[in-house]
């Protein structure tokens, strides 16, 4: 199996990777299949059952709106975040849903009442994963046209039911220069060819995209994480969901901003800019999935530290150069999250999400300053060494409390981590794998309660304040 930065790095929509990207990624798959299986045209009616955590905390994470924006042919990359509300409101005024509506040629309209063909499972849960969902679509005499079952499992990556028992995400046969699954395989690759992590990274890259085509790539990534920041620092107002809670980004931009932008607000900043991003998370913007929509803020917050408050390398192209390589080094720590754990709070909590996004976010900072191989280790170690056990327990089950704090005390610590692993020499007692392992570990002993379900912590507690 191999996985690509890209695979952890997708532009997509607010307010969860999970919730959100995932849900409308599988729904357009199934619209997408009924065309090609030959049975679009003889659809009558589709009906979307989610369990689990997509129906315990589906509506405050947006999961009915992506399922029906998917249905349409949306992707979450492109999809129009300004209008994609309105678009929802059309369909549950109109009790019509246009199959495949987005692509020329292909739309089909269809009967569809959004209380009945679109159900929430609140308690019940399928069995590879607590983010299961199934659709299914009829003909015009209810006999059954097809019917799969899809399941989100963190980050935006979807596995169908004929991928259970292969694994979490779709196999990819590519063969890389130098495949790694671990971290102590990475640190032993490192060795022997001199390079660093990012430009091993690179290596491997290579196998999809021309190293030109690497460097857009990335810098497109950078660039949305820019846009988000900036939006989010400029939006004032109160976030959907019904909990009322007020944006705070902007009115902070504008203190700081009066009091000047010096070292020594740098951390007041990075609280900032991690913030912002996850406001307009919470709003249904457009963000990076970075690794989750959940901790979105965590490594832009960490880029902008490092491209406004790192001294040296002035220059745009210097600049650039630097985000390329963070972005690689960070990739190539999510990738061990991925393959060995979990990046999904519905399987092993906020622990797998913020946790993780910390630990990339660190191993990529010490990588552009300068860092070996081995700091960058333990750089990311320490992030998420030091984030072990968090819970995931959205208050509403929406992406708000504690989540925007949360990313912005987690980007704080990531560039604390970095800090400490550059004073060190690398040499540590626990490893990035064993602190891997123990976050899965921890996170199949963690209640159900306090996996993205909104049965426990805060999400109950919040009532008695």
């Amino acid at each position: 199996m191999a996985l690509s930065v890209f695979d952890l790095f997708s532009i997509g929509i607010g307010p969860s990777s999970s919730h959100t990207v995932g849900p409308m990624r599988a729904a357009r798959m199934f619209a997408r299949r009924l065309k090609n299986e030959g049975v679009l045209a003889q659809t009558a009616s589709v009906r979307a059952e989610l369990y689990g955590s997509l129906g315990a905390t589906g509506h405050g994470h947006g999961t009915p709106k992506a399922v029906l924006l998917g249905l349409e042919g949306n992707s979450p990359r492109t999809v129009d975040v300004e209008t994609a509300d309105d678009e929802v409101d059309r369909i549950r005024s109109a009790g019509r849903l246009r199959l495949l509506g987005t692509e020329i040629g292909d739309a089909h309209e269809i009967d569809f009442a959004f209380d009945t063909d679109l159900i929430l499972h609140r308690r019940r849960s399928l069995p590879y994963h607590a983010n299961g969902m199934t659709l299914f679509a009829y003909d015009a005499e209810g006999r059954p046209l097809l019917e799969k079952t899809y399941y989100s499992v963190g980050g935006g990556f979807v596995v169908d039911e004929d991928a259970v028992g292969e694994d979490r995400i779709k196999l990819d046969d590519t063969q890389l220069t130098y495949p790694f699954r671990t971290g102590d395989e990475l640190m032993r690759l490192t060795r022997e060819t001199g390079l660093s992590v990012s430009a091993l990274m690179l290596e491997n890259e290579k196998a999809w995209r021309t190293e030109a085509e690497i460097r857009a790539g990335l810098l497109e990534i950078w660039q949305v994480m820019r846009d988000c920041v900036a939006r989010g620092m400029s939006q004032e107002g109160i976030l959907p969901g019904g909990l009322k809670v007020r944006r705070r980004a902007a009115t902070s931009a504008r203190q700081l901003r009066a009091e000047g932008h010096t070292e020594a607000h740098a951390m007041e900043w990075v609280t900032l800019y991690a913030m912002a991003v996850n406001e307009e998370n919470a709003a249904g913007g457009r963000v990076v999935t970075a690794p989750t929509n959940g901790a979105a803020g965590i490594i832009p917050s960490v880029l902008h530290y490092y491209v406004n408050f790192v001294p040296g390398g002035d220059s745009d192209a210097g600049r650039a150069d630097g985000v390329v390589r963070f972005l690689l080094a960070a990739g190539a720590i999510g990738m061990l999250f991925k393959e060995n754990a979990s990046i999904s709070g519905a399987e092993v909590g906020c622990q797998g999400e913020v946790g993780s996004a910390c630990s990339m976010a660190a191993g990529g900072l010490a990588e552009v300053l300068g860092g070996s191989p081995e700091q960058v280790e333990n750089a990311a170690e320490i992030g998420i060494e030091h984030n072990l056990g968090l819970t995931c327990d959205p208050v509403g089950g929406l992406v708000q409390i504690p989540c925007i704090e949360r990313n912005g005390m987690a980007a704080v610590k990531a560039i604390t981590a970095a800090r400490m692993s550059l004073r060190g020499d690398g040499r540590h007692h626990v490893s990035l794998d064993k602190a891997i392992k123990t976050m899965k570990e921890t996170g199949a002993d963690m209640s159900v309660k306090y996996k993205e379900t909104a049965r426990g912590g805060l999400a109950v507690n919040i009532i008695e304040c």
